[in-house]
């Protein structure tokens, strides 16, 4: 019965293909787990996927709290035809809204699908009542040859150009030294020129996004990102603790309190909403903030379009120093406090589509992803159209004119000319380019990016005048120099990536701790803090011990399912 199945499906997959021009045009539902603008109804990619595949997309994005507006969709089945959790993916999966993929992929019939996701199966493919199951292809970290970092897309401390600019291009590595600065910036400047006051260090604490608030003691300890514990991978045991409730975390938010008191931190920042954040970066008025690149990048936009490149931000990997830490006992005894911001590379785990329990044509959209993946459609969605957006000159090497990469830079083109809502979220091509792409009457040579941000010719070619000589200044070609190289990315992957749902209610009220006492702590006298820390650890511990316990087991079953498989 499961062949006779199998053979039906392939069957279906294959008549969905060949039948692309008599079909009927489908109009898939989607949901995106992060607020976006609409695509033009002219949006030129868009009316490519329509004339081949014949489907079009109705998207929705998230408006108000993520966990709320999935749950509300959990609870009266209201799902869309491609439903993207954004970073609750696990409510959707566990709720019983999505297919299991490999009904429908497998090397014979979908070699594209399978090819890009069998290097990290381990990871991705989890049994479940003794079946394989895969309900999402990870929209980011699937990538082809050496890891590229040209820049820092994820987490760090962040500081204005022209604060870096101003103070002569100094090197900042520590606590200490950021927030000397920033104080001596808004000492000297205390508005900018049209006598809009600066905030000094802006702390976003709205839903999910509480990691600006939670996460940085991880990073200034030396750790990549692994969520809410701390974990060393050079230990037998992968010994892995909270970290928000030890005395080296006291040492941040102490830190903190002396900036709020010392005016670098404005108390509405604690009950700013996530688009009132963006507002005031994208105004050029927020000198500095520990965020993730990508959770700001509206706001970067706005700032590049507006040609206010001096106010746009550097990612600085700050780490504590010895007398931050001086009388600490530390996570392990071999413990060593080394810059580590960015992490090798790995699959965005259940993060993008999956295809949901309520779609009437799954095999559909598989088919069309399958077709995707060619190397046809990755340079339309990567590049766009050849001598309209980009160029690939005698030597086959993909670039762009001035005007071309300043487009892409543009938020009001890219809704015109991009497909982002749809490519951001689905399986996609990163990295290297590996084998020569005949596109048109020229030839793209291997070694080229899928990503034109990463093109050596573009990384710094095509950079704006102002961001070259600010570079220029430091000796570097690059924004990623301002950070270490990647580190090995450790068996376990990221821990964020682990489902927390066997210990939710004790997540969740650890999480409450923290985003109700954190605040306060920042801002309570100074002769409070130490009473009033004692007070949080004392409140946090059974709910840390309990999520830690669980935390421990699952970091290392994760490390063992990919040390089992070399």
């Amino acid at each position: 019965m499961r062949k006779l199945l199998a053979a039906l499906l392939v069957l279906a997959m294959v008549l969905a293909l060949a039948s692309a021009a008599v079909a009927e045009t489908k109009t898939l539902t989607v949901f995106r787990g992060d607020p976006g603008d609409q695509p033009t109804e002219d949006n030129k990619i868009y009316k490519l996927i329509e004339e081949k595949f014949d489907v079009n997309f109705n998207i929705s994005y998230l408006t108000g709290d993520l966990d709320e507006t999935l749950g509300i969709k959990i609870m009266g089945k209201d799902f869309p035809d491609l439903f993207d959790g954004g970073n609750s993916a696990d409510l959707i999966i566990n709720g019983g809204a999505l297919i299991n993929l490999l009904d429908y992929i497998n090397p014979t019939d979908t070699p594209r699908l399978w090819a890009h996701i069998e290097p990290q199966k381990a990871r991705l493919i989890e049994k479940k009542d003794g079946v394989d199951t895969l309900y999402i292809i990870p929209n980011y970290g699937l990538a082809d040859g050496e890891q590229i970092a040209n820049s820092v897309g994820g987490p760090a401390f962040f500081i204005q150009k022209q604060v870096l600019a101003w103070d002569n291009y100094p090197e900042i590595k520590t606590l200490d030294d950021y927030f000397d600065l920033l104080e001596r910036f808004i000492d000297a400047n205390p508005t900018d020129e049209n006598g809009t006051a600066y905030t000094g260090f802006a702390i976003l604490c709205e839903d999910w996004r509480h990691f600006c608030l939670i996460n940085p003691v991880q990073h200034l300890m030396g750790r990549p990102n692994d969520g809410e514990v701390l974990i060393d991978p050079y230990t037998e045991d992968f010994h892995t603790e909270t970290f928000i409730d030890k005395p080296y975390a006291k040492a941040y938010y102490k830190k903190l309190n002396e900036a709020y008191h010392a005016g670098l931190i404005d108390r509405n920042t604690f009950a700013m909403s996530y688009d009132q954040y963006i507002a005031q970066l994208s105004n050029g008025t927020v000198l500095g903030m520990f965020d993730q690149a990508w959770d700001f990048g509206t706001a970067t936009a706005a700032l590049q379009d507006a040609q206010m490149f001096d106010r746009t931000y550097v990612a600085l990997g700050l780490i504590y120093n010895e007398e931050d830490l001086e009388g600490i006992a530390l996570p392990t005894e071999g413990w060593k406090v080394e810059e580590h911001y960015l992490n090798g590379s790995l699959p965005n785990v259940n993060r993008g589509f999956g295809i949901s329990v309520n779609c009437t044509c799954p095999e559909r959209i598989i088919a069309m992803w399958e077709e995707m993946l060619s190397d046809e459609w990755q340079m339309i969605f990567n590049w766009g159209i050849e001598g309209e957006d980009y160029i690939i000159d005698e030597n086959g090497r993909l670039n762009m004119t001035a005007e071309q990469y300043a487009n892409t830079q543009n938020a009001e083109w890219k809704l015109a000319n991009k497909a982002d809502a749809f490519f951001q979220s689905s399986p996609k091509k990163q990295g290297w380019i590996m084998n020569d792409i005949q596109v048109g009457d020229k030839v793209v040579k291997a070694g080229n990016c899928w990503e034109p941000g990463n093109q050596d010719e573009i990384v710094f070619g095509l950079m704006n005048d102002y961001d070259k000589e600010f570079l220029t200044a430091y000796g570097f070609k690059k924004f990623a120099d301002f950070v270490n190289p990647p580190i090995e990315l450790a068996p376990y992957g990221e821990a964020w990536q682990i489902d927390y749902t066997p210990v939710n209610t004790a997540h969740d009220n650890f999480l409450k701790v923290q985003d109700n006492r954190l605040p306060e702590l920042i801002q309570c006298d100074e002769a409070e803090f130490d009473a009033k820390w004692d007070a949080f650890v004392e409140e946090i511990k059974p709910f840390a011990d309990e999520f830690a316990a669980f935390m421990q087991d699952a970091v290392y079953a994760e490390a063992m399912k990919v040390v089992g498989n070399k």
